[in-house]
């Protein structure tokens, strides 16, 4: 019995262990994109100047 319930309580330490990587990969995944997302922002913000100094008309406003 005792040695069941250890057993049930090291399974339960290696999952938490795997979980808590799992977690900070995933972290390091949604930072990456949080990154990548806030660049292209800026990238495309830029290129919508630019394009608005050649012909104002041509850009679209954000709700069409």
């Amino acid at each position: 019995m005792l040695d069941e319930l250890q057993e049930r309580v090291t399974d339960l330490e290696i999952r938490f262990s795997y979980q808590t990587q799992l977690i900070d990969e995933l972290n390091e995944v949604v930072t990456d994109c949080n990154l990548r997302i806030d660049r292209l922002a800026r990238e495309n913000q830029q290129l919508r100047e630019i394009i608005s100094t050649f012909s104002p008309e041509l850009v679209e406003s954000p709700d069409e």
